[in-house]
């Protein structure tokens, strides 16, 4: 067991929502880890919508925290007010106007305000999932029995080992893990992955900053995913294998399982 601390966010029970024929039952969470002395993640999950998000600021200090908080809120205030209407042009908009308010919070701060942002939002009507990412906050999706990677980091590393330009494990591959690309904040304002993947009846869902994915390796992740314990259980697991690997960051993890909306009693 590993004691809790103040800025860890607690797991609460998995809530459930309606998307079309689909249930989708969902829980997160977050820990501060044993590195840093704050926690940099910040961590939504809707208790009306079928949206969540997961932000990891970049660094340490008060840019780190700013750009995560000001990311959430702005893209969350967007999401909600467009809905029910959840399409490609709008969460383009969504993410450009975090990226333009996460810009202006920073203009007056030294340093840094960056992070990443990771979203999954799902139609109301026809359950169909729409994720938006910039950086290295990933996705993953279990399915049947393999869990599979959706996402791409935007990071230099990715470069380097899609292209062979050092070997994983080189010195050049472990530095360029912390040199992003892209992400929210960027002086460019660089456009966003925008991904529509199809949600399917035992689908499992990973919404997890680098503090899980660079602390968990691959079979742990999936065999943790696939016990099929509740998502609040399955969260709670996720982050305790993180701390137990060394806990060196932040971590933070969105769990969602698909399920089939019974029909209502006659």
């Amino acid at each position: 067991m590993f004691r809790r601390r103040p800025l860890d966010r607690p797991v609460e029970a998995a809530r459930r929502v309606t998307a079309g024929r689909l249930t989708l039952e969902v829980a997160g969470g977050s820990v501060v880890g044993h590195r840093y002395p704050e926690n940099y993640d910040v961590l939504h999950v809707d208790e009306e919508l079928p949206l969540a998000v997961v932000c990891d600021g970049m660094g340490e200090g008060e840019g780190s925290r700013t750009a995560g908080a000001t990311a959430t809120r702005t893209f969350v205030d967007r999401v909600r007010a467009a809905w029910p209407t959840v399409d490609a042009a709008g969460l383009r908009a969504a993410t450009t106007e975090t990226q333009r308010q996460v810009r202006r919070a920073g203009a007056t701060r030294p340093g840094l305000t960056g992070c990443t942002l990771t979203a999954l939002v799902v139609e109301p009507t026809h359950g169909q999932a729409w994720l938006v990412q910039l950086g290295d906050s990933r996705a993953y999706r279990l399915r049947d029995g393999l869990l599979e990677l959706v996402t791409v980091d935007h990071t230099m590393a990715w470069l380097g080992l899609l292209h062979g330009w050092w070997p994983a494990g080189s010195p050049e591959a472990t530095r360029a893990r912390y040199q992003l690309l892209r992400y929210v904040g960027h002086p460019d304002r660089p456009d966003p992955d925008l991904l529509c993947p199809a949600l399917r009846r035992g689908d499992t869902w990973l919404l997890c900053t680098d503090g899980v994915s660079d602390q968990v390796g691959y079979h742990r992740l999936r065999d943790l995913l696939a016990a099929r314990r509740d998502p609040a259980r399955t969260v709670r697991a996720l982050l305790d294998a993180s701390l137990a690997a060394g806990g060196e960051d932040n971590a933070t993890a969105v769990v969602l399982r698909v399920h089939p909306t019974l029909p209502a009693p006659r």
